[in-house]
């Protein structure tokens, strides 16, 4: 097993260590699957290495083409797993259905999710969702909350793209 993470992030200004959480997680027990960590370095932060482990994306993926055929799985594949008292064999689905039509994208859209990646709706609507249908997207690293959030959001155009649709 693979698990692909980041130095850090930085949420609401502050610095998440993101790579801490996948050592921690993985010096449980249960994890002995995990073979390789791979770490995009964003924002630089200081991190503990595991050099039989560990592997930085930028040297993993140096001279790979930019594009890779998608793995094709079944519906009941654990990509996402959430305790529910029923299925969620159709999450992936549902997320690229949902983001097409509620937000009703289309190819020269650039999309912009204002919930916390934190929460179900955020992950669903920043990560799984746009990725399964291809969408361009801006991903805004902070949380709903941030008070210079404004700023950035006019800078870049996305809150006046959300105001004209």
């Amino acid at each position: 097993m693979i698990v692909i993470t980041a130095d850090e992030q930085l949420r609401d200004g502050k610095p998440l260590a993101l790579k801490a959480i996948v050592d921690e997680a993985i010096a449980l027990d249960g994890c002995n699957g995990v073979r390789d960590v791979i770490v995009y370095r964003r924002p630089g932060g200081k991190i503990a290495w595991h050099l039989s482990r560990d592997k930085w994306m930028h040297e993993v993926t140096e001279g790979k083409s930019d594009t890779c055929e998608p793995e094709w799985v079944d519906a009941e594949h654990p990509h996402f797993l959430l305790y529910t008292s029923g299925s969620t064999g159709g999450y992936l689905l549902h997320a690229a259905f949902t983001t097409t039509w509620t937000f009703d994208l289309h190819d020269d859209d650039v999309f912009w999710c204002a919930a916390d990646i934190g929460w179900v709706t955020g992950h669903t609507y920043i990560a799984c969702g746009p990725l399964a249908i291809g969408a361009t997207q801006v991903v805004f690293e902070g949380v709903p909350t941030t008070r210079k959030a404004g700023g950035k959001c006019l800078e870049t155009g996305v809150l006046e793209l959300a105001l004209r649709r």
